[in-house]
């Protein structure tokens, strides 16, 4: 199951207050802060609770990993109209209908459905040091296998996040773009007339920004000392 900002705890209570009849979903729903349609979201917690109970509001750690298959089990159960949106998210512990809905709208417009496995560790790895071939062919491998950003950044042990910034550069201008040119500065011999123009600019424009600054300080001074 995602995770909620609700502990499994809070939700068991409004559930059992709910069942019981001790409260109503509105009452329960304006002390949780459930918003416009939170009597509706009580409501369906109640009703997981009453097939799953307890179990269904255990918190893990990251988000549930869904196949393929399960996917379109679930579209063809709601499409065959066997069962309604709210009846699947009950019966599979799904945590909301927009997700079911989302899987609907792929299916219908034939996109493919694909195994869901969170990996949360390729959000959370370290920048892996590598150098420009080793970029070029760990780029390459994911565009080799469906651009699958976060099964390649698993099997080179890379961030997903690094590896999303090589892919979108090598796709925008190739395997130069990959060259790590950070702390490089050009030879003033190698640089274009325009290059060596616009290097000239931007040195001029510090010196200015300087001046300006100090100037600013003696003026501070002056008042200063006059005041």
């Amino acid at each position: 199951m995602s995770k909620s900002k609700f502990s499994a705890e809070q939700r068991i209570q409004a559930c059992q207050e709910y069942i019981s009849g001790k409260k109503s979903a509105i009452q329960i729903a304006n002390e949780l802060n459930l918003g416009k349609q939170g009597k509706v979201r009580v409501r369906t917690w109640a009703r997981i609770f009453q097939v799953q109970g307890e179990k269904a509001f255990s918190t893990g750690k990251g988000n549930r990993s869904y196949s393929r298959e399960f996917k379109i089990m679930v579209v063809n159960e709601y499409l065959s109209g066997k069962s309604s949106l709210r009846d699947l998210i009950v019966k599979y512990n799904i945590p909301a209908i927009m997700t079911i809905q989302q899987w609907i709208m792929k299916y219908n417009n034939h996109i493919e459905l694909k195994d869901y496995d969170p990996k949360p560790e390729v959000y959370m790895a370290d920048t892996l040091k590598t150098n420009y071939e080793e970029r070029i062919e760990i780029v390459k491998d994911c565009l080799a296998h469906d651009r699958n950003i976060k099964e390649t950044a698993t099997k080179y042990g890379c961030k997903y996040a690094q590896l999303y910034q090589w892919v979108r550069k090598y796709e925008a201008s190739g395997e130069e773009a990959l060259i790590d040119k950070r702390g490089k500065r050009r030879q003033e011999e190698e640089l274009s007339e325009l290059e060596k123009a616009e290097r000239k600019i931007a040195q001029l424009e510090r010196e200015k920004e300087e001046y300006r600054k100090k100037y600013e300080l003696l003026k501070k001074a002056e008042e200063l000392e006059r005041w």
